[in-house]
């Protein structure tokens, strides 16, 4: 097979092009350039988006004897990844770029190109296992690693996509990958993960979300608001800055009236509205979302759990879906779920699809 390789810069998706080159695939490795200006994005090795992890890619491909090329994908990065970002802040709601970017660049504008190059499939470092299941279709399961398993940011992946994509590494440990990659020779064998967001600079984003949005803000302040009481606790400077179960950063000018903490409950930018409670009003029983993904059959119901946050646990659930809207019943309680978070539908391990949080229900009082 014909194999592109996304290489990062990272460790783990150079031992993902290895391995694909050990299979006897004819491998060709790409380094995808985010960023107009790739200086002004993340430095050292927090991210993936940096001049230096592009030359760490180069150097990995040197090793593995493998062609290597950089694809500027920056405007459509912008366009999909940041802007979407933006847009939902200014909305109130919390999105999750690392499965937008999966979703619309490395398994749409990629895996498209790769396809009209002549490529059979795209292998990345992601950490998930894909099998064929008794049907005939691909099904992507949960990595081997627990603490790695990377198939929430990958449930936005459809059948046509799955099948043309390769997880080299869904069956092996990240200190394992350390191990082989340093066998190898490969340089980025001790490299830190990336972490955060890889286009805010120095992982503000609250500070990153007012100077890019600039006038497009919706609000520049407003009231906090105690929603058992009516009574204002205290003015902030932009409903940007805050997200569903946000306990740090609210200065409440004096204590709640029950002495208890308070937490963002609701965001409602275009009053300005932030309002708080207790922890206990964080407590979500029922979910509403569209825009759903699903890797294979589309269900119309099913009993199994959900993933409501890409290193959160997960939650027994039942499935309802009618078009392109899905209820999801919690049978296990979340808390300080937003909308614009991904629900990501599981039967065991393996991926039934996803969908993007459009309303949370509260237990009543």
């Amino acid at each position: 097979m014909r194999v592109l390789a996304a290489m990062s810069g990272g460790v783990d998706s150079a031992v993902a092009a290895a391995r694909a080159v050990d299979a006897g695939h004819d491998v060709t490795g790409v380094h995808l350039a985010l960023s107009r200006n790739p200086a002004s994005y993340r430095t050292g090795a927090r991210g993936c988006c940096t001049i230096e992890d592009s030359n760490d890619a180069r150097r990995a491909a040197d090793v593995l004897g493998i062609p290597f090329y950089v694809w500027d994908l920056s405007d459509r990065f912008h366009a999909d990844v940041v802007e979407d970002f933006m847009d939902e802040y200014a909305a109130g709601r919390t999105p999750n770029p690392c499965l937008r970017c999966n979703e619309k660049i490395k398994f749409a504008a990629v895996l498209d190109r790769a396809l009209a190059l002549g490529f059979d499939a795209v292998a990345t470092g992601h950490y998930a296992q894909l099998r064929t299941g008794e049907d005939g279709l691909i099904e992507m399961h949960r990595a081997l690693d627990p603490g790695k398993d990377q198939s929430y940011v990958l449930g936005v992946l459809t059948q046509e996509q799955l099948e043309h994509a390769l997880f080299p590494l869904g069956d092996t440990t990240k200190p394992d990958v350390r191990r082989e990659a340093a066998e190898r020779g490969l340089l980025v064998a001790d490299k830190p993960d990336s972490h955060d967001i890889c286009f805010v600079a120095d992982g503000d984003n609250a500070g990153w979300l007012k100077e890019k949005l600039g006038d497009r803000a919706p609000n520049t302040g407003g009231p906090i608001v105690d929603e058992e009481t009516g009574e204002v606790l205290g003015e902030h400077e932009g409903t940007v800055a805050f997200t569903i179960g946000q306990r740090k950063g609210l200065r409440i000018g004096r204590p709640a009236p029950d002495g208890r903490p308070r937490f963002v409950l609701d965001i409602e930018p275009v009053s300005g509205t932030v309002t708080v409670g207790p922890r206990d009003r964080l407590t979500v029983h029922r979910l509403r979302g569209s825009r759903p993904r699903w890797c294979g059959t589309v269900p119309s119901r099913l009993e199994g759990t959900v993933q409501l946050r890409a290193h959160g646990g997960e939650h027994r659930a039942v499935v309802e879906v009618h078009d392109d809207q899905v209820s999801i019943e919690l049978l296990d309680p979340a808390q300080g779920i937003a909308p614009g978070q991904a629900a990501v539908i599981y039967q065991g391990t393996r991926v039934v699809g996803s969908a993007t949080i459009d309303a949370t229900e509260r237990a009543a009082r």
